[in-house]
């Protein structure tokens, strides 16, 4: 989305920064700024982070600043520790402005997770594209913003794909939708649907639907997500189309546990394992899990081709599930008629 130059300027909103101490729009011009509004548990934004920390290594010294504006979707990514750990873990090291009460969000009228903005010399906003890709479109722009500032600049050549399903050539099937756990937003397969902001026993039966879960055991329903609660055994279990699956998890009443995965009714194998994923050989038989301890989203399994498949979580009492996100795009040398070319 390119915006005509001198239409609408940047607000000036941000108090608590890491990696930098507080910045201004206003004491920022005369640069090109870009503004990615973020989430540290958000897979899109996750995806987005390598090409935006790329950036602002790239450019810096040319003109551009990079501002990270982390504008959180479940409550416990409103806490700074929080967020500052995400940092850690993905690298990152341009300024980022905690908008943990939705000032920036709601001042630039946002409404997507990721969503990058490029600001001119003069503070205008003249460029924006929300979701992934649309990353050489994005660097080309800021080419073209920072000659504005100075002609005579010599500029790298546009990066290359970080990624093989970044690629021209690959394909993007239609996964499953992100499914929430939480009641307000939640979508549960079991019969008697969700015991709202209780503790209670879940069971179901019968063929398993699409974009849906299903919950056996005792569960606390909240708003936000579903809590294992109470003794015995608590599955989460969906069927669901994609190439890979990740579901943001806390383990609130402790400072571990461990979640058994398993697909299509066995353990994971080594190839579909991702880096969360650990193994172990329990009195013969093959185990897979995922020791869940920080609030953040965990890959739980990459089969690097899209496919149906039935997806099994085994829960300790304690561990907190908060909603799925599916991927969908793989590299590949032809486009099946179900894809769309990215």
């Amino acid at each position: 989305m390119r915006v005509e130059k001198g239409q609408v300027r940047a607000p000036e909103i941000g108090r608590v920064w890491l990696n930098s101490p507080p910045l201004s729009f206003r004491q920022l011009r005369g640069r090109v700024v870009l503004v990615d509004f973020w989430d540290y548990t958000c897979v899109n934004c996750i995806r987005t982070l390598p090409y935006i920390q790329a950036w602002h290594e790239r450019y810096r010294d040319l003109g551009l600043t990079v501002i990270g504006v982390h504008t959180p979707e479940f409550t416990f990514a409103q806490y700074e520790s929080n967020v500052e750990r995400g940092v850690r873990e993905f690298g990152l090291t341009y300024p980022i402005v905690i908008d943990s009460n939705f000032e920036l969000w709601k001042a630039f009228a946002n409404r997507f997770w990721p969503t990058k903005y490029l600001l001119d010399k003069d503070g205008y906003l003249r460029f924006g594209h929300f979701g992934e890709g649309g990353y050489a479109e994005c660097e080309t722009v800021i080419h073209e913003l920072l000659h504005e500032v100075d002609p005579s600049l010599a500029l790298p050549e546009i990066m290359p794909p970080v990624r093989a399903e970044d690629r021209a050539g690959s394909v993007c099937y239609r996964a499953s939708p992100e499914l929430y756990l939480g009641h307000r937003r939640g979508r549960i397969g079991n019969p008697d649907g969700f015991h709202e902001d209780q503790i209670a026993d879940y069971t179901f039966s019968g063929e398993l639907e699409e974009n849906c879960f299903y919950a056996s055991g005792q569960w606390a329903s909240t708003a936000e997500y579903l809590e294992a609660a109470g003794a015995g055994e608590h599955r989460i279990v969906l069927k669901y189309s994609a190439a890979a699956v990740n579901l943001v998890m806390a383990s609130p009443r402790g400072p571990a546990c461990e979640v058994g995965v398993r697909q299509d009714g066995k353990p994971l194998r080594s190839d579909q394992a991702t880096a969360d994923i650990c193994f172990r050989n329990r009195g013969g038989q093959q185990e897979s899990f995922i020791v869940v301890q920080h609030a953040r989203m965990y890959s739980l399994v990459d089969n690097h081709d899209f496919g149906d498949h039935v997806l099994e979580l085994i829960c300790p009492a304690g561990v907190a599930a908060f909603a799925f996100t599916f991927a969908s795009c793989v590299d590949a040398q032809a486009t099946p008629a179900a894809a769309v070319q990215r």
